[in-house]
């Protein structure tokens, strides 16, 4: 008895057990909300525009400074340089991007 009991349990459990125990963690997996929720796109994106504020208002206590002290020269990026803009312009075309989508979506 035990000669077939054995071979058809090991069988049964390579073959159903084990197959269906990945295909269940896999389909959890996937319907866990693997991506970003819409609550947190927005929270980003008004991050994103605190962030932009607050580098406006850097900019000014600089130009301020700069201009009370010759000797001071600002140690971060220049708000109006070309080259350090080019990676916030690629942030912001995508931003309008998905915005456009999402009120494509809406209507």
């Amino acid at each position: 008895m035990d000669e077939i009991l054995v071979p058809v349990f090991v069988c049964s459990i390579l073959f159903i057990g084990l197959p269906w125990l990945i295909f269940h963690y896999i389909t959890k997996w996937k319907t866990a909300g693997g991506g970003i929720t819409t609550d947190d796109e927005a929270l980003l994106e008004e991050l994103y525009a605190l962030t932009k504020r607050l580098d406006d208002r850097m900019d000014t206590v600089e130009r301020l400074v700069a201009h009370d002290h010759a000797d001071f020269k600002p140690a971060r990026l220049i708000a109006d340089n070309k080259a350090d803009n080019e990676e916030l312009d690629e942030l912001e075309a995508l931003l309008a991007r998905k915005r456009a989508e999402h009120k494509g979506t809406r209507a």
